[in-house]
């Protein structure tokens, strides 16, 4: 922090000749101590700046307003587009539109799920599903898509447009190809309908998904009842108290937190059911052909293979972890050695500890927050050449006090962007790890950059007053993993909003993220800011070694657990009508595809969520791993800081955000295209001890 501050102090200019921010601080500083921030703005418009600095959001009124001046917006750019001769600017006109109506659409999705205050989430919910709808309606305009049709018929203007110009006219026109633009005028109709139909029944199934479930108290054996939440006479059971060392409360957990419900029943069945509906309407085989066109796996039978072949060689290592849980739970509890799926985790977590020593504990006061913003920020310079700084925020720009913005400034380019980060825990927030767009890159018509903003949402505990916030090997990965999302976000610098950072295929989306946590787990990178928060002590090599080791032990059947998650999720979404219901489905691929048995009347599929945003994607996070473990062997293992090696990253990988095909980006960064036998052998391998490690420990 201190050397951030006097390179700030000692320059009268920044990056690329713009004049440093005043308000700029170092990184670390603004997480490790609890600045006063400004008040939080008074309820009624007019009393702030608004959210994100968008004057429309000082209250949640404003929604309204800006989704209207947005559906202006849009209405002007489609008979702009109807108008304007087949040329770049149809192009240029038609991302204009894409972002008009993103920018309402993107910020109201975080808000929707993030806002601590109700009206604010309820007036955004209103303003996506409004903003939705339109957009499905344009998706379907026939006038509107003529104007492209006619810019793609037109051989020598198509030839005359850049590569990327190209793509995105060709994406635009696959929106309006799988919205079922071809179809007679009642088809059209009946696929916007279904479209949103769908947008309606994913909300509602998610929030199923994280809803308790309640029991008479009286059911379960008074010696386990304060492990969970006390509501008069009944027990209400959040979660599945996966680290509970008592079986008896995990297995209550389990059986009661999955307990099968009909209503959220009812909403996967007609959620499912609708997709089918509209992928065959719009003329594909089953919804899984339609998710999958323009992913690096192009259809569900490359990831059908790919799925199959990695589980066969998971098969044995697979095998040995869970006789090796079963022994471990013998030890622990002999009258029940039967291990079932509560005891998959909190086994193998045992397993862990008792083989490396690695209790959080002896890690979490060398990972303060500050110190790993702190690591990431040199990581970044080094690699990149890119610093981040901590900005005031104005009055009403942020939605709690704990959020800090983050400028991400390169040394010769200047400002990129800027990065919200809501870490910290609060009542009604959701406890998840994400990444939110709110507002895209592009390049403007008057040749200004319109710079990206994101959120980065963490659910960190939140610490005492004048004590820094400590992170456990986990939270500093997934910070890790997170601010990998981030870069991309900042540094796919693309022209157009419709394809910067991550707005590409999901396949691809997490190989950045992924990579990042290859990075946070070697001991050069982690040698660079892991300080212990009261001594200054750095954190022992060996310590590091350990904890990478441990990560190994029952990784294959942790990452079996993965796949079936993925064939589960390719069936739901393959043919239909299903064979037979989504539990029995459920039972048949657990026991086929995992291997631990099913529990009669649960139905852990009404709690995956993941089905909503990555239906028939599950597999990408294993694809995404593939990547990123041939891109971290062959281009970062030998030296994590490599400038050069940074710079092709940046220029193969994440500069093209969606606005190159998935595999020729990897293509260009690996120097060769890989197969699908070289995604399961990357996977695999990963899996396999350091025997150094190994020996030097024993």
């Amino acid at each position: 922090p201190a050397a951030l501050g006097r390179a700030l102090r000692g320059r009268a200019a920044g990056p690329g000749g713009r004049a440093v921010s005043t308000s700029w601080c170092p990184v670390g500083t603004a997480f490790d101590v609890k600045q006063q921030q400004q008040q939080q703005p008074l309820r009624g418009c007019g009393f702030s700046d608004g959210l994100f600095g968008v004057p429309e959001l000082s209250c949640p009124e404003g929604f309204q307003e800006a989704q209207d001046k947005a559906l202006r917006e849009s209405e002007q750019l489609v008979q702009k587009a109807c108008s304007t001769p087949p040329g770049p600017e149809t192009v240029m006109i038609f991302d204009q539109l894409s972002d008009s109506l993103c920018r309402v659409a993107d910020l109201a999705d975080f808000v929707k799920v993030a806002h601590p205050d109700f009206a604010f989430r309820e007036a955004a919910e209103e303003a996506c599903r409004n903003i939705g709808t339109v957009v499905e309606k344009l998706n379907t305009d026939v006038d509107l898509c003529q104007s492209l049709r006619r810019l793609l018929a037109d051989e020598t203007v198509m030839s005359s447009l850049d590569p990327e110009t190209r793509r995105v006219a060709e994406l635009f026109m696959f929106d309006f190809e799988i919205s079922g633009i071809h179809l007679d005028e009642e088809k059209r109709k009946k696929a916007v309908d279904l479209n949103v139909r769908i947008l309606d029944l994913c909300n509602e199934f998610l929030i199923g998904t994280h809803l308790p479930n309640k029991i008479d108290k009286h059911v379960l054996p008074e010696h386990i009842r304060y492990n969970f939440t006390a509501e008069g006479n009944y027990l209400r059971i959040a979660g599945l108290h996966a680290d509970c060392p008592d079986d008896l409360v995990r297995e209550a957990a389990y059986k009661i937190f999955l307990h099968s419900n009909a209503q959220q029943l009812a909403r996967l069945e007609e959620l499912l059911a609708s997709r089918n509906s509209l992928a065959q309407l719009v003329g594909y085989d089953t919804f899984a052909h339609r998710a999958l066109q323009g992913t690096m796996a192009k259809n569900p039978e490359t990831v059908r293979q790919f799925l199959e072949k990695l589980s066969e060689q998971l098969s044995k290592r697979t095998q040995k972890d869970f006789q090796m849980m079963t022994k471990m739970k013998m030890k622990l509890n002999p009258h029940n050695s039967m291990l079932m799926p509560w005891d998959h985790p909190y086994y193998s977590g045992v397993l862990r500890a008792e083989r490396y020593n690695i209790d959080p504990g002896l890690y979490c006061p060398f990972f303060s927050l500050g110190a790993c913003m702190e690591g990431l920020n040199s990581l970044f310079s080094q690699l990149l050449g890119i610093s981040l700084y901590a900005e005031q925020t104005k009055r009403g720009e942020i939605w709690s006090e704990d959020v800090r913005k983050l400028a991400v400034v390169h040394e010769t380019e200047g400002l990129l962007g800027y990065i919200y980060c809501d870490f910290f825990q609060r009542p009604d927030k959701p406890h998840q790890d994400c990444h939110f767009t709110v507002r895209g890159g592009r390049l403007k018509e008057n040749g200004e950059y319109q710079l990206p903003v994101v959120v980065l949402m963490l659910s960190l505990p939140n610490s005492a007053r004048g004590a820094p916030t400590l992170l456990s090997p986990g939270m500093m990965e997934n910070l890790f993993h997170e601010m990998g999302h981030a870069m991309h976000s900042m540094l796919g610098r693309t022209r157009y909003q419709h394809v910067t950072g991550t707005r590409c295929p999901t396949d691809f989306a997490e190989v950045p993220s992924i990579l990042m946590e290859y990075f946070a787990n070697d001991y050069r990178v982690v040698n660079q800011f892991a300080r212990h928060y009261k001594t200054g002590q750095p954190l022992p090599k060996n310590m590091v070694s350990r904890l990478c080791e441990s990560k190994k032990v029952c990784a294959a059947a942790d990452m079996q657990l993965q796949v079936f998650y993925a064939v589960l999720d390719q069936i739901y979404h393959g043919k239909h009508p299903l064979k037979k219901s989504t539990t029995e489905i459920l039972k048949e691929t657990q026991e086929k595809v995992y291997g631990l048995p099913y529990v009669p009347n649960t139905a852990w599929q009404l709690r995956f969520s993941h089905l909503v945003g990555y239906g028939a994607k599950y597999y990408s996070y294993l694809m995404s791993r593939a990547v990123a473990s041939m891109v971290w062997k062959q281009c970062f293992a030998q030296n994590p800081f490599d400038r050069a090696m940074g710079e092709r990253y940046r220029r193969e990988m994440l500069a093209h955000g969606g606005g190159k095909e998935p595999m020729l980006m990897v293509q260009g960064m690996l120097q060769k295209s890989p197969s699908v036998e070289d995604f399961v052998d990357a996977l695999v391998s990963d899996l396999d001890h350091d025997f150094e490690t190994f020996i030097m420990d024993s």
